[in-house]
């Protein structure tokens, strides 16, 4: 495929319970509702159709995409196809909770062409999952991954989430070992946000439940990266590890390397041919328009020189591989450290960043704890 093939991104909004962290554009599941937004994706999709543009990446987010039936999963899988030049092997992941997975359901997926499975296992700990309000247990999580393999998935996906209320190292690290335990093929380890108005704030208050203090986050974030490591996992983003290089998400690749994807649904975003819109954030909005044949798109806007470079120095810099400094030069007419190098010296000496002249700039493990400083260096600095 190109190098600039884009990736697709579907947004499922349906949830059968509502967590008490999440901050993500959702809504409790309605069957009717549900199949009315898939035939308006589906409209939505055939009539942004590009048949010469690639694409070899879709990704179904949510949500709870796994509250589709197979057949309404082969009906986008299909609009896709038959939209744009999906490339034979392209990835196609679709997010599942553990709980909604049955052999049946897996079996649908697989046969419509999915072939890359997330599961939101989030603990093995059945304590912290009640805590975060998860639907399912840990032995619900080991049972789908086993189903999934039966089904023929050969490539999954699991999600941990770290700096849960009341958890303790050993905690964290106890949902780390049975992650490797059960084999995955890649895993995202993800800090929990607690956001402002989240449910789960108010809960932390009356069981005086707190998180843990930050060097004892720093500490469980370096030692589960250090078990991954010796279970033969390749770290490859901050949050993200797989085995060797064929397990990477590409999807999620394009999002760090400057890549292009088109976001259909409520509440998605697009990055396409230099600008940047959204989708109107209401499912039954959302779904009206389409069925009137009016724009759903808000927000649409270029993306100017200076916004590009610093998202790519943003973004890139996750990545474990870092950046590549001839390859920046050549996008952006930019030398990355003549424009920035005096001030990233220091954290060179200090052992977070590693410098290679003219080839590559990336923060060691260490320094991906303080990414974010790191990346204070970047803002607000035009280009000279």
């Amino acid at each position: 495929m190109p190098p600039d093939a884009i990736g697709i991104y579907l947004h499922i909004p349906f949830c059968a319970a509502i967590c008490n962290y999440c901050n993500f554009n959702r809504g409790l599941h309605d069957d009717g509702l549900r199949r009315r937004y898939v035939d308006a994706l589906v409209t939505d999709i055939r009539r942004s159709a590009e048949p010469a543009v690639a694409a070899d990446t879709i990704f179904f987010g949510g949500g709870t995409p796994s509250l589709l039936d197979p057949s309404e999963v082969e009906r986008l899988v299909t609009a896709c196809r038959e939209s744009f030049d999906l490339a034979p092997d392209s990835e196609i992941t679709l997010e599942a909770n553990p709980e909604s997975a049955s052999a049946a359901t897996l079996d649908g997926y697989f046969a419509a062409g999915v072939n890359r499975l997330s599961f939101g296992v989030q603990s093995f700990r059945d304590e912290e999952l009640k805590r975060l309000g998860r639907l399912h247990s840990a032995a619900a999580a080991r049972d789908a991954v086993r189903l999934a393999r039966q089904a023929g998935f050969d490539n999954l996906s699991l999600d941990l989430m770290l700096w849960l209320p009341g958890q303790r190292p050993a905690d964290w690290l106890e949902s780390v070992d049975a992650l490797i335990e059960v084999e995955p093929d890649h895993a995202s380890l993800y800090l929990l946000e607690i956001y402002p108005n989240a449910p789960i704030k108010d809960e932390m208050a009356r069981a005086g439940w707190s998180v843990a203090p930050d060097d004892d986050a720093a500490e469980m974030y370096l030692e589960g990266l250090a078990r991954l490591d010796r279970a033969g996992f390749e770290q490859y983003e901050i949050s993200n590890v797989a085995r060797p290089r064929t397990r990477r998400a590409r999807h999620n690749l394009k999002y760090w390397q400057e890549g292009q994807w088109l976001g259909f649904g409520c509440g998605a975003h697009s990055t396409y041919r230099g600008e940047r819109w959204r989708t109107i954030s209401s499912t039954t909005d959302y779904v009206g328009r389409i069925g009137e044949g009016a724009e759903v798109t808000v927000d649409r806007r270029a993306l100017g020189a200076e916004e590009r470079l610093e998202e790519a120095l943003f973004m890139g810099l996750r990545l474990a591989d870092g950046l590549d400094l001839e390859s920046l030069r050549l996008r952006h007419s930019v030398d990355i450290w003549t424009q920035y190098g005096r001030d990233l010296e220091r954290y060179v000496g200090a052992g977070l960043l590693v410098h290679e002249p003219g080839r590559r700039l990336a923060l060691t493990r260490a320094g991906m704890l303080l990414a974010n400083d790191v990346m204070t260096v970047f803002i607000g600095r035009p280009v000279r």
